[in-house]
């Protein structure tokens, strides 16, 4: 079978939460759930430093304004784990170029990534932290679920995860209005922490 439909599901579930990602296919490798896990994945090592990342991610994802600075400090490190996760897994099945993989994996976790930035920086205009904790546990079950999906159904996951990325597409473009008030918000602490640093005052407005 083609190794395609996962190869997807892992790069869009990357592009949400890169850790969880390595820590479950690597969880189901080494237990012997799936044959397709990459032995890579299934080093001590690696799952002990994605477990702790997971860790870290989980309580940063779920504070306001902390989540979108994380979210920005793995912009690069997201998309890129989807493209060594791809190529690991299309090596592993040999159905598939591992450079055809990566660019699949490593472009699907770009697009999931920026739905899952433009969401939060939406959600972050809300002066509650309550939505952040349930979009973070909406994020982490449901990368969870399709990971786990995918490795027994890789071909309905994948249809689930392209339809997720769509509508998270959709979401983000209704959502303009709030991502650019929370940019603007931003710009303006940046800009008052500026003018405090040398003692100019905030120009009234």
């Amino acid at each position: 079978m083609s190794v395609i439909p996962l190869v997807f599901t892992s790069g869009w579930a990357s592009g949400i939460n890169a850790y969880a990602v390595v820590l479950l296919l690597g969880l189901f490798g080494a237990t012997g759930v799936s044959d397709e896990v990459p032995a890579a994945l299934q080093r001590t090592d690696v799952l002990i430093v994605a477990g702790v990342l997971f860790l870290c991610e989980a309580v940063a994802d779920k504070i306001p304004y902390v989540d979108s600075v994380w979210d920005t400090a793995h912009t690069v490190i997201r998309p890129v784990a989807g493209a060594v996760i791809a190529a690991l897994l299309a090596g592993e099945s040999g159905s598939l170029p591992e450079l055809a993989a990566g660019a699949i994996g490593g472009s699907t976790a770009l697009m999931s990534h920026l739905v899952k930035a433009g969401t939060r920086m939406a959600v972050n205009t809300s002066p509650e932290p309550f939505s952040n904790v349930g979009m973070s546990i909406a994020e982490d079950l449901g990368v969870a679920g399709v990971i786990t999906f995918a490795i027994f159904n890789p071909v309905a996951a994948a249809v689930i995860a392209a339809v997720l990325l769509v509508l998270g597409i959709v979401t983000v473009l209704f959502l303009a209005s709030r991502i650019r008030r929370f940019l603007r918000r931003r710009a303006q602490r940046r800009e008052e922490k500026r003018l405090a640093g040398t003692g100019r005052p905030w120009p009234p407005g």
